[in-house]
């Protein structure tokens, strides 16, 4: 094999020219590279400051109390987003005595900030006497996902 801008190739008595394709495939192949580099270096150079977000969790006695909370949760922009996870079952103690449930679950994704007027809006929109609502601080995630939560929930 020849080494030059024009390589030849001799394959059984055949000769085939390669003229420039190596140089031009590896043109396109750096330019992609670059390309796919630069946008997955963006997308990690977004910063996220751990704790911003919070996952916060309350279970619902059925799924009308839930879509019910779920919807006034996001209208009124308490969070982005509100899983409802269905048949779950409780096991817990209460007045005295272990209790099973079968109940629902919501994940909601906000802004911790708004834990408190979260916890407050569930108080008084809950049936239950004492109703659950615990969160975690998100530590990271994808930064696309946690901008838009910092973006459909205010300060």
């Amino acid at each position: 094999m020849q080494v030059g801008l024009s390589p030849t190739l001799d394959l059984q008595g055949g000769t085939l020219r390669v003229v420039l394709l190596t140089v031009l495939l590896s043109g396109l192949m750096l330019s992609l590279l670059r390309t796919v580099g630069l946008r997955a270096f963006s997308m990690a150079s977004e910063t996220y400051t751990s704790g911003t977000h919070s996952a916060a969790f309350v279970t619902c006695p059925n799924e009308t109390v839930a879509k019910d909370l779920a919807r006034g949760i996001v209208e009124k922009k308490l969070a982005a987003c509100v899983n409802i996870v269905p048949k779950i079952m409780s096991v817990y103690e209460w007045q005295g005595k272990i209790e099973e449930d079968s109940e629902l679950l919501l994940m909601i994704k906000t802004r911790s900030s708004k834990i408190p007027a979260l916890a407050e809006y569930v108080r008084s929109n809950h049936p239950y006497e004492v109703a659950e609502v615990i969160s975690l601080p998100i530590d990271q995630g994808n930064p696309p996902y946690l901008k838009w939560i910092g973006d459909v929930v205010p300060e």
